[in-house]
């Protein structure tokens, strides 16, 4: 793909220039949207909402005693997924999809091991669509390559099945505004697979800041600085002519914090992002590409003029209420993984990366309800071990407490991968609304577009849409939904009966492929 080589100011009108691109190839860049200049401030203009639709905040969709799951993409992170789930109750693996079918049948050897009855198999560049007509299924989880999120998704949604996307979910904001617009007209929930909201520090984070730990938090960070030098051979390659994989193909043509979601997910969050506040304004700016041509040089043995993703990109964003969010996003320099997770309140402080601590004084301490065992304790320095270890005892979140030991049993990043999994489907079987709405899918993968916008115009400053379209404030501070005790044990228990005759009925189909499979290998050894 090409830089965009072309823009068209046109008419000056009330003080604003409409600005829209002509051409667009970069695909973090979308044809349809539309800004204006206002006071220095690029405006993107926010699009009215299609006649008959409703927000989709704290959206309930009825309960499903047995969640269904249809699964497209089964590369690097498809496999993991699908394994979790066999550790959930109440769930059946249904359909199991990738481009190259050997892939998907593979994903069979999970179902054998946890005793339950083989999926249908779908592959090739369409086979997502077989699945997604599919009666049988309420969830499409969905861990193809970025390039097909959107289109998967809009598929899902379209044949009206619950739709659950690994970021980034969206490449830009049509496809932002099309994943809202089919969510609240189906009113079926569209969901980002953000895992870091999950870790241990994030959720007990949260859980204190939410109790007034920090007092006011005014400032958040958040990263993802990982380099990828071991990895870039592992993403997906179409052929022996592609010589560079999904993965570095997009940030060659793309520039802008592709990849935002993991550091921006647990802080919006924390500052009650669309539900008491919002994200109004961003300046985003990025270094030369050094690391990044050298990489494609070196795979294709050619010089590269046109890499347009800097290798570390910062944007600095600006809430309604004052509060200030920075962002990193780097995956090309030798730095050790940061995702700096980092609040700052009026009366505490919050820090994971590199050195995990919180600093409060002893006054904000006891206020805290745990009582220290040092007198002097100031913000000066992190907390001492046993204070610290005190309050995180004392706040651990009721999720973790839950699902805790047992995700670090299952793993998948260290077991947050199957806290946000067993979410999705408690919220499901539960109906309940889901821990990240369509509009955290938007306002999280918006960053991209947005900040390639103000790196194209020289850094300037850019007013964030508003997805919600006016109901941001409608919500006063997130919350994660819960049943009842009571509603919770009935749910468990059809969902624990259910997936005990899974496993039973998955004992006697395998057992009767096994003797198949015994039956032709014994034949085969005969010729």
């Amino acid at each position: 793909m090409k830089k965009i080589t072309q823009w068209v100011i046109g008419a000056c009108a009330a003080f604003a220039l409409i600005c829209t691109p002509v051409s667009m190839n970069a695909q973090s860049l979308s044809p349809s949207t539309k800004w204006h200049w206002e006071k220095g401030t690029i405006v993107i203009d926010t699009p009215e909402r299609p006649a008959g639709q409703e927000h989709a905040l704290g959206m309930k969709a009825p309960k499903l005693n047995v969640v269904r799951v249809g699964f497209v993409g089964l590369g690097m992170r498809g496999p993991g997924a699908v394994e979790r789930f066999t550790y959930i109750p109440g769930v059946q693996i249904v359909a199991l999809c990738d481009y190259e079918k050997d892939r998907a049948e593979k994903c069979q050897d999970i179902l054998r091991k946890a005793s339950l009855p083989p999926a249908a198999i779908y592959s090739g560049a369409e086979g997502y669509k077989e699945l997604c007509q599919r009666e049988d299924v309420d969830l499409v989880y969905i861990a193809a390559d970025w390039d097909h999120h959107f289109p998967i998704a809009k598929c899902a949604l379209e044949n009206g099945k619950h739709t659950a996307i690994e970021v980034p979910s969206a490449m830009n904001l049509e496809q932002c505004w099309e994943l809202i617009n089919l969510s609240e007209k189906t009113r079926k929930h569209c969901m980002i697979l953000e895992n870091c909201c999950y870790d241990w520090f994030e959720m007990n984070t949260l859980n204190m800041a939410q109790q007034g730990v920090f007092g006011e938090v005014i400032r958040a960070q958040g990263a993802y600085i990982h380099n990828l030098d071991e990895f870039w051979d592992y993403y997906w390659k179409n052929g022996k002519e592609d010589k560079l994989g999904w993965r570095l193909r997009y940030n060659k043509e793309n520039r802008g914090d592709v990849y935002a979601t993991h550091g921006l997910g647990p802080v919006a969050q924390a500052l009650d992002i669309h539900r008491g506040d919002r994200m109004t304004t961003l300046v985003a700016m990025d270094t030369k590409s050094v690391h990044g041509k050298a990489l494609v040089e070196k795979a294709t043995g050619e010089k590269c003029d046109n890499f347009r993703n800097g290798d570390h990109t910062t944007t600095l964003i600006r809430t309604e209420n004052g509060k200030v969010i920075e962002i990193q996003h780097d995956v090309m320099n030798p730095q050790p993984y940061n995702r700096l997770y980092q609040l700052t309140g009026t009366k505490g402080f919050a820090n994971k990366y590199p050195v995990e601590g919180y600093a409060l004084d002893s006054e904000q301490m006891a206020a805290s309800g745990v009582q220290p065992k040092v007198d002097n304790l100031s913000t000066h320095s992190f907390l001492p071990k046993e204070e610290m270890e005190a309050l995180v005892a004392k706040y651990q979140h009721p999720i973790l407490k839950k699902y805790g030991e047992m995700a670090k049993e299952v793993g998948g990043h260290g077991g947050m991968d199957f806290i946000m999994d067993s979410r999705l489907v408690y919220c499901l079987q539960n109906g309940l609304p889901l821990d990240m709405d369509v509009y955290d899918l938007a306002e999280w993968c918006s960053l991209a577009e947005l900040g390639a916008i103000s790196m194209d115009n020289g850094c300037a400053a850019v007013a964030f849409p508003d997805f919600t379209r006016g109901h941001w404030n409608d919500v006063k501070g997130y919350k994660h939904a819960f049943a009842t005790p009571e509603e919770e044990a009935a749910s468990m228990k059809i969902a624990e009966e259910f997936t005990a005759k899974q496993k039973e009925l998955g004992a006697k189909e395998w057992e009767k492929i096994a003797k198949k499979e015994a039956k032709a290998a014994k034949k085969a050894a005969k010729k």
